[in-house]
């Protein structure tokens, strides 16, 4: 499972939501990546708001995890240091899951930096009911596709469906085939990235929609894909 272990050590900021329904997911990926870092040679700090985040707080840090915290009530002074990094090269950055939750949420505006980021992309609608799916890697040379099935399941997620495929504007290395969603459900996109990267930033970055349920740590697939994401991700 393990693609590579990187030689040098280097520090990972991870800003986490706290509580509510992705509260399971959370605490299984602090224990998961606890495990990556001594097996890896990084550390992770976890903060719960951006009121930390400025460009000083974020050069102490190689990468930026999104741990599902969503992209609004950032701080100015926070989302300003995040736009200048990720623009600029200066930190990696891997997003999951509510990483994408973008639109008027909790009477915050969209950012529309993020959503571009994202590949120009808004939120519409979700599976509440949850479905299985099956996803193809569609970029299988790709370093963070190393050693991850060419195509592999998913149970039991709340695919995120958005106002249009971020595909022209980011370079998809897996989609999920909604013919495979059981049981089937209407709540469909048609082109339906989940594993992406936008290579119009410098700052190398991943976006993995999956991200919902705790049990995806046992799904190999899925931890070989974060593992490989967080190693290429935190290395210029």
């Amino acid at each position: 499972m393990i693609a590579q272990t990187p030689s040098h050590p280097f520090r990972v900021i991870a800003i986490a939501e706290h509580g509510g329904i992705h509260k399971p997911f959370v605490d299984a990926a602090k224990v998961w990546l606890a495990h990556e870092a001594k097996m890896g040679n990084f550390t992770v700090d976890y903060i719960e708001d951006t009121k930390p985040i400025d460009d000083a707080f974020l050069a102490h840090y190689q990468l930026f995890i999104q741990l599902n915290y969503p992209p609004y009530n950032w701080t100015p002074a926070a989302a300003a240091a995040f736009t200048k990094a990720i623009e600029q090269g200066s930190i990696g950055w891997i997003g999951l899951h509510h990483a994408t939750l973008l639109g008027e949420f909790d009477g915050f505006p969209m950012w529309p930096w993020f959503s571009r980021f994202m590949g120009d992309i808004r939120f519409t609608q979700y599976i509440p009911t949850f479905v299985t799916g099956t996803v193809n890697v569609e970029a299988p040379s790709h370093p963070v596709m190393k050693n991850v099935p060419s195509s592999f399941t998913i149970e039991d997620e709340e695919w995120y469906t958005y106002n249009r495929s971020p595909r022209p504007n980011v370079r998809v290395l897996a989609s999920v085939n909604e013919n495979t969603y059981t049981p089937n459900t209407p709540i469909k996109m048609g082109d339906h990235p989940v594993v992406w990267t936008n290579e119009h930033v410098k700052a190398k970055n991943i976006y993995i929609f999956m991200g919902h349920h705790p049990e995806l740590f046992q799904n190999t697939a899925f931890t070989t894909l974060l593992h490989n994401s967080i190693v290429w991700a935190a290395h210029p």
